[in-house]
Formats: structure tokens, sequence, C-alpha cells
């Protein structure tokens, strides 16, 4: 169906907005909004139907369904306060009251093609997570064992890097006693996951293990000892600690993998591995090469969306370290990050990079849907809870940031980005006006990344505050190595707080600390 209204053309077979013959940027879940208001505007559509119909009845805070309803409205040179096209009513929900004609499309069928060559970035490595061995020898607890291991697949089904083989697959191995190298040959894996349950009275141990079945080592094993009083809260633990350790365990392995191939034999997967590498490096030269490697990716597959993602991320973290210009660095990003959407709406890691993306463009409201509906997505990504965290404390939410980066700094015990959660952690921490905690959450995100741009920002203003000279002095040195323009104005201009309050607060801690 197309509709034609005003000056607009929507096209729902080709998911496109126009106007005036010139395709309107939308990201893809806006579109979905609009297309819903539009083929439902003979009624007024309630926030029940749009999180129904669009959130999949998904948790959605009001400020992230408002940020879609204005989005919406923006791509059609709409507003609130006329609400020309799209109407607010009251207590009720939404109109599209727009004049509205439909036409229905009849598009020649393709022709029938012969078999569909695979991707170039098909080689991603797969995962066959195992059923959890009963180790109690009561077979009534099979279902606790079975529950971690369905969790687990689950979780890492999420993470849109691997190919997750099935529970009815990876199942039919429960109970018999079969090599790893055989399970991997038989169902096309690189890696598999196993472990056991034991459990005692009030008590259980769960052992996990990551085994690279090319080499039939272990890259990866662990054991947790709990205690029994909620089943439920246990196993959410025990899966949330797994999948968080399992994921940058296999990127380390896929990396030292692709490295030891010759360069000229690299396929967009191992160029993308080497450039997740060199991002979680956190530098501005890795970041850099990062971007390479990942621009060689798409010149070998222009639809590969975690690239897109990925290469968005990056050009952002640089905008908000300072390595990078905002105005124009922001469209190269969004458009990277709204390309990744079109080849997967449900890649979290294209909703974090374009929640960056509004972050750092002053869109706070926008920024903190992206990164609510990447957790929505994937609730173990630790990158997005931090962001989000981030975005919290610029919209003046200190203590629900606070509580968001701990939660990030627990999802992510090991990983190359730990340092910055408790930089972000830190930075709530100031806005409170808790100085001494603030510097000594900085100090543990410099002891974990001595080059980490916000955790110096972080000391140094917290410093000020306390009107420990030295202290600051070091840290605006450090600071000015990492982030040479540094300056009053700029973080006047760059940082996106919405309340002037913050702002004045932050740049009287530079003040003090003694930048000019």
């Amino acid at each position: 169906m197309r509709f034609f209204f005003e000056n607009n053309v929507l096209d729902g077979d080709l998911r496109e907005l126009t106007c005036a013959g010139t395709t309107v940027p939308l990201q893809p879940q806006v579109f979905d909004l609009l297309l819903y208001l539009v083929a439902e505007r003979a009624r007024v559509v309630s926030k029940d139907d749009l999180i129904s119909q669009i959130w999949s009845d998904r948790i959605v805070s009001d400020s992230a369904l408002n940020s879609r309803i204005n989005a919406a409205r923006r791509a059609l040179g709409d507003d609130g306060a006329t609400q020309r096209l799209i109407k607010t009513i009251p207590r009720k929900g939404f109109r599209f009251v727009g004049d509205v004609r439909e036409e229905v499309v009849t598009r020649p069928v393709p022709a029938e093609a012969g078999p569909v060559s695979p991707r170039v970035a098909t080689d991603r490595p797969g995962i066959a997570v195992l059923a959890f061995e009963n180790m109690s020898g009561d077979p009534a607890q099979d279902y606790f064992g079975d529950g971690i291991s369905e969790d687990i697949l689950t979780a890492l089904s999420k993470q849109r890097w691997f190919i997750v083989i099935a529970r009815n697959s990876s199942f039919t191995y429960k109970g018999r006693a079969v090599h790893i190298r055989q399970i991997a040959e038989e169902l096309g894996v690189r890696y598999i996951v196993e472990g056991s349950v034991r459990k005692a009275g009030n008590r259980v141990r769960i052992t996990a293990q990551l085994n690279d079945a090319s080499s039939g080592g272990h890259l990866w094993a662990e054991r947790y000892d709990r205690e029994l009083v909620d089943v439920f809260a246990v196993q959410d633990e025990i899966t949330e600690r797994i999948v968080a350790a399992i994921e940058p365990q296999i990127h380390a392995a896929e990396n030292f993998r692709t490295r030891r191939k010759q360069p000229a034999s690299l396929d967009a997967w191992d160029l993308l591995m080497q450039a997740l590498s060199h991002y979680w490096r956190i530098t501005q030269q890795d970041h850099a090469a990062a971007q390479k490697l990942l621009e060689r990716a798409l010149a070998i597959d222009p639809d590969y969306g975690q690239a897109l993602a990925l290469l968005a991320a990056s050009h952002m973290f640089g905008v908000h370290l300072g390595w990078a210009e905002l105005a124009a660095t922001a469209p190269i990003a969004e458009n990277a990050a709204l390309a990744a959407m079109r080849c997967d709406h449900e890649n979290a890691w294209a909703h974090a990079a374009l929640g960056s993306v509004c972050f750092s463009t002053s869109r706070l409201a926008d920024a903190l849907c992206e990164f609510e509906q990447a957790l929505a997505l994937n609730p173990n990504f630790s990158l997005a809870q931090g962001y989000y965290a981030l975005a919290l404390s610029y919209a003046g939410r200190s203590s629900d940031s606070f509580e968001a980066a701990q939660k990030a700094i627990r999802l992510s015990p090991r990983d190359p980005s730990l340092a910055i959660y408790y930089g972000i952690a830190g930075y709530a921490r100031f806005t409170e006006q808790r100085y001494d905690e603030a510097i000594a959450l900085a100090r543990e995100a410099i002891r974990h990344r001595g080059e980490l741009t916000g955790a110096y920002r972080v000391l140094a203003v917290s410093a000020g505050m306390t009107g420990d000279s030295a202290l600051a002095a070091m840290a605006l040195g450090e600071l000015r190595r990492t982030q040479p323009n540094i300056s009053l104005d700029w973080i006047a201009t760059q940082l996106p707080w919405a309340n002037d309050a913050d702002r004045q607060h932050y740049l009287e801690g530079f003040r003090r600390a003694g930048l000019r």
C-alpha cells in the first residue's frame, strides 16, 4: 500500500517516505509508527496500541514514546504545537488527521533465480550451548541445569555477533559421551559452551566453560557457588555472568584467529574482529585503525550491519572524547547507524550507535529512547548500559545514572570497557556533589585504562571542587595530554546538558582545577 498526503508519499512496501520526490530519512521504528498511524487514521490510537504494535509489548517509557511521535512529526514538517498531521488526543492517544489518498501498488514479481550465493560476511562463528550436566544424582533436578543452558542460549542469540545453534539441535547430546570436536563438526560450530550443576541442600555449585572446538582447548572456565534462596534469581544472575564473560573471550579468540591468516585472505568478518580489537583499546590511533578496517569490510559487503553499527559507534566515541569534530562527524555516524538498522532493525549495536549520535547532538530524549531500545533487544549489552547511564546524567537524573553505571560494571567485570563505566559512575557522583566518591571512581577507571579522557575530566573537576590543587593539576595535565583541545569553550558548547546548572557546575570544577 502507498499513502499520499500533502506533498508526501509513504510507501509501506519499499519502507520509504518521500517529500516532493526527495527521500526523508527515518529510523525504522519511527517509520513503523508513522505507517501504523496513517493506516489506522480512522480512529484514535492509544498508547497501549502503539506499545503492542511498535514495541511488541516491551516496557516503554513515556519519554521514549513521545520522542518517536516527535520524530514522526519532524519528518512531516509537523510539530507538537501545530499538530497539523499527528494530533494528540488528551488522555486517549494519537490520531493522524491529514487527508490521505491510498493506492494499491502492484509490483512485478522477480523471475525465479538460481541458488543465492552466500553473503560475504557469513563467516561469523557458530556456538553451541550444551545442556548443563546434572551432577546431583537426582533426575528431578534436570530442570535447573536445562534452564541455565536455555537462558545462556537465548542471551547469546541476542548478541548478533554469533550464529547460535538452536536448542533442539544442541540438546540432542544430553546424557551422551560425545567428544566436542565431533559435536562441532556435526553442528558446524567453532565454539561450545558446556557446564554442570550440583545441588546439595540449599546450596548449588555451577561450573561453565567455553571450548574452542578446533584446538580442543578451554578459552574460559569459571565456578559459581550460591545459596538457593530464589531459584530464578540465581539462574538469572549466573546466566548474566556467564554470557558477559563469554562474549569478550570469543572476540579475543576470533581476533587471534584472524591475525594468523594472510592479509589477502581476510573476509569481512575477519576485518570486523580486528576492528573490534582496536575499538576496545580506547585510543585515538586505535579508533582510526578500527575505522579503516571497517571501511575495508564494508567495501567487501556494503550491507554488513554489524560493521556499519561499529563504524558509527567509533566515530561518535571520538566526538565525545574530543578527537573528532561534532559537526563533521555526526552526519557520517548517523547515516551509518541508520544503514545498520535498515540491514537489521533489531541490531542493538545500531540503536546504541544512533543513541550516541542523538546524545552528542543534544537530542537527549531520543538518545535515552535508543539506549532503552538497545537494552530491550539485548539486556546484557554492557556498552549500551554504560551509554544509557551517561545520558541519564546529562538529562539530570544522577541517581538513576549511578545505578545504571553500577549495572554496567556488574555486567562487564572483564570487559575492556570497564574503565568507561567507572568513569561514568564517577561523573554521576560528581553531579550529586559527592566529590570524594567521584575521585575514587575516576581513579579506579584510570587504573583500568590510563588513557581514558573522560576519567581525567571527572578527576580534574572533582579535585577542583574539593580544593586539592595538586591532584587537580595532575589530572588536568593528563587530560591535556589525552585531549589537547580541551578548553572551557569546548566544554560549554560540545557537551549536551539538559540543565544549565549542571553545565555551570562542571565548568566551575574546571575553573577551580585551573583550566582557562
